[in-house]
């Protein structure tokens, strides 16, 4: 039999008595094409002890890692894949701190530490932040591999200096070495390691056996019964087996995955039938094809050979695929799943029988509010499922959502999307950038301020409100702001101007979502979708905008008017006085 990358792990924790564990820990042991590719994980997290959502950091630290790691692309090395996930994990971890109370007091927030170890062919990657450490066992001693993030004032007096969650960015500690058949490590949080030595460890072995679960319970109770009195866990991982350097080798190469040629239907290409094209551009391929092994339909995306030297296209292109693993909702194209090792650079999506809300739109010129309502509130909920992974779609328009034959609308291409914490990296754009269709794109985007979740919104009203009158909020006013100046001078059209027979409050409703300053729309598209349903009193009796500011042409047309009249009344008057 072949050898293979094979691994003995044991994993056990002990709570503080009486209190909620804070630590937590987890791996990911795979079989078949995920094992070549991405390797073997251990993780494990330490929320601090000042806090009481610490618990649900580390939770959220390790589970995010192991679910979003084998989710990224084929394409990224090990480091980079570690990498931007846990740059997206600290940035949501972040994120929901500043959402609470917690934002007056970073000893109360989502923060917690971090270390993993991954083993991927004849290599082990190393990712830490944090006080908990990570060794490699030695006959005599406990190599310690971790710098320890700790920043000391006194004998008695220290506080955690890096730490997931604890800023907008951090800096995690990564190094990679070649792994050697029979090496024992040890991961523990600081409520075990610093109460466990080499001895310890090779007893705790020897008395368990090939049990490491039970070698792992016996060092967490040997930390208890010797003083500690936090939480403590210990995660103990032996390499049994490495494949052959020649097929290490081959794994390493597949991390440059080539472009493939444009490709005709019928064509057989990485396990699929290409059936159709659905959509040919200068920037990518797609195909309707069939899953051979499964005979399911799936949608191929492919890059254009043309940009094959575009590197910040090409990391748009991965990045696609990654962020529909992340996110669960059936209001989002979901990525299909792929078991097999790739050769080339494309992306497959599960594939929808339907039709664009852009056709939808052609087939369905005067909806009623409520059909409208229907569609808006299923983008909503995919947006929501975007917002709470702190990602932007930043391309939201017809063309990109689709409704399928049961009436589910799925919010779909999301190359644009913007991914929180994978900014101003190496590699990475500096700032958000002006990403989707002008037309629907929120007004702060065109004077460098960036996106947020309520340019998203914004988004969302322009096609609620095209979707109800056929026409634009503003015109093409939107799509010529240059500077903050010209914020002021947009002009909303009512939507009643088109469609008089709906009620007066819609405009309110839509007018708050689409004013040109974020801050004074609907905090979230939920409550946009709150209000066109059920609007509250005050959308009620809510004043027109004056003449001047809705018509400005027409205001000074009646004007003149007036004026004109005005003067020959006087006129009038003076001759009829001689």
């Amino acid at each position: 039999m072949d050898k293979t990358l094979r691994v003995t792990l044991g994993q056990h924790s002990l709570a503080r008595a009486g209190s909620v564990n804070q630590d937590f820990f987890g791996a990911m042991l795979p079989e078949g094409s995920l094992k070549i590719t991405k390797g073997l994980a251990v993780a494990l997290a330490d929320g601090i002890g000042s806090s009481r959502v610490s618990q649900i950091a580390s939770a959220a630290a390790v589970r995010g890692f192991l679910d979003d790691y084998y989710a990224t692309s084929d394409a990224w090395s090990v480091r980079r894949s570690a990498e931007r996930v846990l740059s997206a994990t600290n940035a949501w971890l972040h994120a929901q701190t500043m959402r609470s109370d917690a934002r007056f007091d970073k000893d109360r927030g989502y923060v917690c530490t971090f270390s993993a170890l991954i083993f991927r062919s004849r290599d082990v990657h190393m990712l830490h932040v944090g006080d908990s450490r990570i060794y490699r066992l030695h006959p005599q001693a406990l190599e310690q591999l971790t710098e320890d993030h700790r920043v000391r004032l006194s004998s008695v007096e220290s506080y955690l200096g890096r730490a997931l969650g604890a800023g907008t960015h951090v800096e995690i500690d990564y190094c990679d070495w070649a792994a050697e058949v029979g090496e024992v490590y040890l991961l523990a949080t600081d409520g075990a390691c610093v109460h466990l030595d080499a001895q310890a460890v090779h007893d705790a072995l020897a008395l368990s056996g090939n049990d490491l679960d039970e070698a792992a319970r016996l060092l967490a109770t040997a930390a208890r019964d010797r003083g500690s009195d936090d939480d403590a866990t210990v995660q103990l991982v032996r390499i049994d087996e490495l494949p052959p350097r020649d097929e290490a080798c081959l794994q390493t190469q597949r991390q440059d995955l080539t472009i493939a040629p444009p490709l005709a239907p019928g064509a057989r290409f990485e396990g699929y039938t290409l059936v159709r094209e659905l959509q040919v551009s200068s920037r990518s391929h797609v195909h309707l094809a069939v899953d051979d092994a499964t005979g399911q339909q799936v949608v191929l995306k492919l890059p254009s050979v043309d940009l094959r030297e575009d590197a910040d296209y090409l990391d748009r292109f991965v990045l696609e695929e990654w962020v529909a693993r992340r996110v669960d909702s059936p209001y989002v194209l979901k990525a299909s799943p792929i078991d097999r090792p790739r050769r080339h650079l494309y992306v497959a999506m599960e594939y929808v029988n339907g039709q664009t809300l852009a056709q939808w739109m052609v087939d369905h010129p005067q909806p009623s509010l409520d059909s409208v309502r229907e569609i808006v509130g299923q983008l909503a909920r995919g947006l929501q499922a975007l917002h709470r992974k702190e990602m932007l779609h930043q391309d939201l328009r017809p063309e990109n959502i689709m409704i399928d034959r049961d009436g589910t609308v799925k919010i779909i291409d999301l190359a644009s999307a913007h991914v929180a914490g994978l900014v101003d990296r190496a590699g990475e754009r500096a700032a958000l950038v002006l990403a989707g269709s002008l037309q629907y794109t929120a007004p702060e985007y065109f004077v460098g301020q960036g996106g947020t979740a309520r340019s998203d919104l914004f988004s969302l009203a322009v096609i609620a409100y095209r979707m109800l009158s056929g026409q634009l909020p503003y015109g093409l006013q939107a799509s010529r702001i240059r500077s903050p100046a010209d914020l002021n001078r947009l002009r909303y059209v009512p939507v009643r101007h088109l469609r008089p027979e709906l009620p007066a409050w819609v405009d309110a409703v839509l007018q708050k979502a689409l004013h040109p300053n974020p801050a004074k729309r609907q905090e979230a598209a939920s409550e946009f979708v709150h209000d066109l349903k059920m609007p509250g009193p005050r959308f009620f009796g809510v004043k027109t905008a004056p003449l001047i500011e809705r018509h400005p042409v027409r205001f000074w047309q009646c004007t003149t008017v007036i004026l004109a009249i005005f003067s020959i009344i006087l006129l009038a008057l003076r001759y009829s006085g001689r």
